[in-house]
């Protein structure tokens, strides 16, 4: 081995024991001293770059004990050293050196070559440094592509939820196993009948059409289709209540009209090639929770005939101002004292999340503003996230604490109203107006839950719906 340092050589031989040159000299010089195995190299290697050792200090350890023998300088002081990384035997392909006069231009040449190949090590710890660094930056630039690709009308742009293998969405399709959900969903009139009504007073639109009903459930939308008169009714859900569907078609002799499929529409193929008319409920909270209308919008790009039509067809989002001050110190202010204890802490645990639940007309304190009109024939995957600026014009004088989705001023509904608590009041009067922005995107960690953010007044808070 050989290590290069200011005015010394020391060359290890085969035999662990060494020489040392003073480079200040003309002359080299023998030293017998007690041989030196791996980690006695190791060590000095370490203590002169520790304490930067001089080649005169360096000369008169041949008497005494070696300063490097504890194993503190097993420790590198110099990370990847390429001095511990060279082999004199492959510098020199010699096994031993004569010292004298006549063996200066040999040292000169082992100097040399040591100093190449410290020189080869270095260049290599920086292109190793380097192509690192663009490791990264394309790892970072794979995962933009991955997060913000374009999920535009195409059923090789289908979006995030396409992307979901079956393992990843099963906690969503085993939720719609369980009969409770279903049954709170038919027994929500205002949902079920607005679809029966829409079916049998358009019995024209569905004469002898094939219809698809994506997300079927227990099969009503599919059995209103064929009691509106539709030719073939193909019903898609892949949560296991469509096998009690099965059974309630063929209860009501339905069988030879409808056929039911259990997958994701994704991933399944329909025994047609085309369908004239999609109908689905896939509303959720703040209308696109649960992200089920992207799977509308790839049965309607994969399957939907060119002049053929999606219902609903049309649905908005709209926003409102509500002055509770007891909802909001129930829910907020609470956490300022319980118990005596402080817990305010819990605060910025509670707000980002919103609330869905029904509430008081009377607290409303502003006109709604619809801030999201969505086309179920056109929009786009990549569409239904968005940032729009809103203005409310406040019709009372109070403090608003709470913003919702959805009007309380109708029929109760199983989608209840998505409110989203402020953490602090904003004074308001009447007849001003309250801008805002709001933000919507999916949660990349899970796309069917959304990240909302309200930036109103100056004030900014991110809620996630999940």
């Amino acid at each position: 081995m050989v290590m290069m340092y200011p005015r010394c050589l020391t060359v290890m031989r085969n035999n662990g024991s060494r020489w040392r040159r003073d480079l200040n000299t003309s002359q080299s010089r023998v030293y017998s001293v007690t041989g030196l195995d791996d980690y006695g190299y190791i060590k000095m290697i370490n203590y002169i770059r520790n304490t930067k050792f001089s080649a005169e200090s360096l000369l008169l350890t041949s008497n005494g004990p070696l300063p490097w023998d504890s194993d503190e300088y097993l420790k590198p002081a110099l990370a990847d050293d390429p001095l511990l990384q060279i082999d004199v035997e492959e510098l020199s392909e010699v096994t031993a050196v004569t010292l004298s006069p006549a063996a200066d231009d040999q040292v000169s040449l082992l100097l040399q070559r040591a100093t190449q190949a410290e020189d080869r090590a270095q260049r290599a710890e920086e292109a190793l440094a380097r192509a690192m660094d663009d490791l990264h930056k394309l790892k970072l630039l794979a995962q933009g592509l991955v997060l913000n690709t374009d999920t535009s009308r195409g059923p090789s742009r289908s979006g995030a939820i396409a992307e979901l293998r079956e393992d990843e969405d099963e906690a969503y399709f085993s939720s719609y196993g369980h009969y409770s959900i279903h049954e709170e969903m038919l027994k929500d009139k205002v949902r079920t009948e607005s679809y029966r009504d829409f079916m049998y007073r358009n019995m024209d639109i569905f004469k002898g059409k094939v219809v698809l009903d994506v997300g079927c459930g227990t099969g009503i939308l599919s059995m209103f289709a064929a009691k509106a008169g539709a030719r073939k009714v193909i019903a898609v859900d892949q949560s296991e209540i469509i096998y009690q569907a099965m059974d309630i078609v063929r209860s009501n002799k339905l069988e030879d009209t409808i056929t039911l499929i259990k997958g994701r529409i994704e991933e399944i193929g329909l025994p047609v090639e085309k369908v004239d008319i999609i109908i689905s409920e896939w509303m959720g909270y703040f209308l696109l929770f649960e992200s089920m209308l992207d799977s509308v919008l790839y049965a309607r790009d994969r399957y939907l005939a060119e002049d053929g039509l999606v219902y609903p067809d049309r649905c908005n989002i709209s926003l409102a101002a509500v002055g509770d001050t007891q909802k909001h110190s129930d829910r907020i202010a609470f956490w300022d004292a319980v118990y005596d204890f402080k817990m305010t802490c819990m605060k910025k645990a509670v707000i980002p999340e919103p609330v869905v639940e029904m509430l008081k007309p009377e607290t409303v304190i502003s006109e709604p503003v619809v801030i999201r009109t969505i086309d179920c024939g056109s929009v786009t995957v990549s569409e239904l996230e968005f940032t729009e600026d809103f203005s409310l014009k406040i019709t009372a004088s109070t403090f608003c604490t709470v913003m919702f989705s959805t009007a309380p001023d109708c029929t109760k509904t199983h989608w209840k109203q998505t409110v989203f608590l402020l953490e602090s009041p904003i004074p308001v009067k009447t007849g001003e107006e309250l801008p805002g922005q709001i933000t919507v995107h999916k949660n990349r960690k899970d796309p069917r839950a959304l990240l909302i953010t309200l930036d109103i007044a100056g004030r900014k808070q991110t809620y996630s719906l999940q």
